[in-house]
């Protein structure tokens, strides 16, 4: 340990003396002196101080480099990533009429494939006489690096044809591409090439191969290859506990990590700590995010760009947002990917006040705002009152020219559909004119459904079908919405079938979007058919039916779906106990309609909403119990709504208890102080049990409070028009037909034995 010792200060004074000498103007007397002074620097890893050497000595003199200095400064370029330094150093070689030679080369080539510009590497590489093995792996590497897979894969092909066989380096990068590309059976391919050569043991292969199989979300095939692997380093730990963090399985990622640690002679970098903290981010497990917060300290990581990054984030998805930002301000050198990360926790979280001024000191600190930055940012706009920020957001795309960028003028179409600008939306997107994409028209389809504009969905996909993009399973989405809301079954059908013709109909979403159509039109055995025939009908497939079932009074077959869905291993979900409980609630099943609220969140964690309560309210309301369903109400965990209240207020008015009806009246009128509903459940109530006086109070109450009960609509379809009709209508243009007809069926009605209320 003594032999080993190298006292700190003695290396700083060292270190400030290099960077003294550097800073310096120095005079070199010889082409020697000056290659010998370059090289040092570089070998000290002060590559920017090296590099204004060379830019000094080209101002003052004609001088040439040899090529141990051009490669010691060609390779500071590369670990500096700067493309225009390592420009002016290749040019200086031509200039000098020096030739560099094949290891020079590949120096090149590595360098513009790290800083890049592989076309730069490729015009280097193309007029190379000579190529080795290095140089193509070189070319591959910089085709990887820059996301240009199949140009990658051109050259591994020209370089097997041309007589020289890959090495660990080459299938490491091979690896990449595959990964880059999602294309597995490729990937498999160069798999079986690895097993076949003689470098399937060597660590940068291992090490790629866990890598891919994690991107391509194989899991299983990772942890094999991992587990056969008896030395593992960190970089391959990385891959693993980075693949199960990435790929949802964060418990198994925190796992894993405590493994590592607990096996000893490893130390966890900055990576693997990224990769933990957005694990204790998806399970939002703040104190063991905290304690992981400590070890990185104690590791030597508290100030690292890239742990600072995650744990910004892992505070801020746990709704600590003082703590995120802490964390960044503990970041030492924050660079923009930094800023980006701070700037979205906050967006996230729904601080949008927070998110703008992060903003606001990224651009004072002199970095400029990137697509990603923005649509952190626009996350934030999400309501009305925060509209005037999005607008601030929106004034400085048009002055910076981003809103040119087709997916951010997408996001800000969803932006302002959340804010219920509506006009906004279709003024953004008529701007857009050529530049829309597939998204843009799903947005403001979308944004048209949320605010109940149903025609427009049908009048935008008539202009949409017309157009170069054709419709996806998101678009049929929103226009079944759309047939839903109006119970269209006519045009639900045709969607049906154009979904049948696009093969689009055995996409999950669509199929589960047919089955809502059916049940709201009330087709349900067309939505039964179609349940019948799904390979893998998933939860919301299950809960859309039970739910439909229930609502049209067939409770038996809901709870028996309910069973055999639960048989079949499938998690129910919220929306699945609503079908359930309302099941219970139509034919009086009390005992078991408690028994499903009481477990559902011992079984399956699911939390009792209000929904859920409602549904309790109806199930006692309706048996009669109304004293037990007002304790109920009054025992909720949280305020009730006014839908609570008229479902009891309903039965109160049933069942004529004028007592508990004029506390749920109260109720409803302390929320909604001009619900028509209300004060006419509450006068029919006052009406059936003969207080007239009561009746007479209310309607002056309504009066004065200029309470008019809305009229009810029906509405049928025929021909593909939509016929609608209000109390004693007579607007329709065949209305003296209509009323004959209702004359004879009144008829038919009275000699059936009908006797009026």
């Amino acid at each position: 340990m003594i032999k080993n010792f190298k006292p700190q200060r003695l290396l700083n004074a060292n270190y400030r003396q290099l960077q003294t000498r550097a800073s310096e103007k120095p005079s070199f007397k010889t082409e020697l002196s000056s290659n010998d002074y370059i090289s040092t620097l570089c070998r000290q890893n002060l590559f920017r101080e090296a590099l204004q050497a060379f830019d000094f000595m080209q101002s003052k003199t004609h001088f040439h480099l040899n090529p141990s200095t051009y490669a010691h400064l060609i390779s500071a370029c590369s670990s500096l990533r700067l493309l225009q330094s390592g420009r002016k150093i290749h040019n200086h070689m031509m200039e000098t009429n020096f030739q560099p030679d094949i290891i020079l080369q590949n120096h090149l080539l590595n360098m513009y494939g790290k800083c890049g510009s592989p076309e730069s590497a490729r015009n280097v590489f193309d007029k190379m006489v000579e190529r080795n093995l290095v140089s193509w792996t070189s070319i591959i590497a910089g085709y990887s690096q820059n996301h240009q897979e199949m140009d990658a894969i051109d050259m591994y092909f020209r370089m097997s044809r041309s007589g020289i066989l890959p090495d660990h380096f080459t299938f490491g990068n091979m690896l990449r591409v595959c990964s880059g590309l999602g294309d597995v059976e490729l990937g498999r391919q160069f798999h079986a090439a690895v097993i076949k050569s003689e470098y399937r043991l060597e660590r940068i292969v291992q090490n790629a191969l866990v890598a891919m199989y994690t991107k391509f979300n194989r899991i299983d095939d990772a942890l094999v290859l991992f587990n056969r692997i008896s030395r593992k380093d960190t970089v391959l730990w990385g891959s693993m506990v980075g693949g199960f963090a990435q790929q949802g399985f964060p418990v198994e990622a925190l796992q894993l990590f405590k493994d590592m640690l607990s096996m000893g002679g490893l130390c966890p970098n900055e990576f693997l700590f990224g990769s933990v903290f957005s694990a204790c981010g998806s399970l939002f497990q703040l104190e063991y995010g905290k304690q992981l917060h400590s070890l990185s300290i104690k590791f030597g990581l508290g100030k690292d760009v890239f742990a600072g990054c995650s744990l910004s984030s892992f505070y801020a998805k746990c709704g600590s947002l003082y703590s995120a930002k802490m964390a960044f301000c503990q970041i030492q050198n924050p660079d923009l990917v930094a800023w980006n990360a701070i700037t979205a926790g906050f967006a996230y979280s729904g601080d949008v006040n927070e998110a703008m001024k992060c903003f606001s000191h990224m651009r004072h600190s002199g970095f400029i705002p990137n697509e990603i930055t923005i649509l952190g940012l626009l996350c934030a706009v999400t309501s009305p009152t925060t509209l005037n920020q999005g607008l601030q957001v929106h004034s400085y795309l048009i002055k910076t020219g981003l809103n040119l960028n087709v997916r951010i003028c997408n996001n800000l179409l969803t932006m302002y559909a959340k804010c219920s600008d509506l006009s906004k939306v279709f003024c953004n997107f008529e701007e857009m004119k050529n530049d829309v994409d597939l998204v843009s028209w799903n947005a403001v389809l979308t944004a048209c459904l949320q605010h109940n504009q149903v025609n427009e969905v049908f009048r935008l996909l008539k202009f949409m079908h017309s157009s170069q993009y054709k419709p996806n399973e998101i678009t049929l989405c929103n226009v079944l919405g759309a047939c839903s809301s109006l119970a269209s079954l006519e045009m639900g059908n045709q969607i049906h079938g154009y979904a049948m013709k696009s093969g689009l109909e055995n996409e999950i979403l669509v199929t589960n979007g047919l089955i809502d159509m059916y049940t709201k039109c009330g087709a349900l055995e067309s939505a039964r058919n179609l349940f019948d025939v799904m390979r893998s009908p998933d939860v919301v497939s299950w809960s859309s039916l039970i739910v439909a079932y229930a609502q049209f009074g067939y409770s038996d077959e809901a709870l028996k779906l309910f069973e055999t869905m639960k048989s079949l291993g499938i998690e129910p979900n919220h929306v699945t106990y609503v079908g359930v409980l309302s099941a219970c609630s139509r034919v009086g099943f009390i005992e078991e309609a408690f028994h499903h609220y009481r477990t559902m969140e011992s079984d399956y964690g699911i939390i009792p909403t209000m929904e859920h309560c409602s549904c309790i309210v109806d199930l006692l309301a309706r048996a009669g119990r109304l004293e037990e369903a007002e304790n109920f109400i009054n025992q909720m965990q949280f305020h009730p709504d006014s839908i609570v209240w008229k479902t009891l207020l309903a039965a109160c008015a049933t069942q004529k208890n004028v007592k508990i009806g004029k506390r749920a009246a109260d109720g409803i009128l302390k929320l909604d102080p001009s619900s028509s509903a209300a004060h006419v459940l509450l006068c029919n109530m006052y009406a059936s049990t003969g207080s007239w006086e009561d009746v007479a109070t209310t309607r002056t109450l309504m009066r004065s409070r200029n309470v008019r009960k809305v009229p009810g609509i029906s509405w049928i379809e025929l021909r593909n028009q939509v016929h609608a009709f209000m109390v004693e209508d007579r607007s329709h243009p065949k209305i003296s037909e209509i009323y004959m007809v209702l004359g004879e069926l009144q008829l038919h009605m009275f000699e059936a034995g009908y006797v009026p209320n």
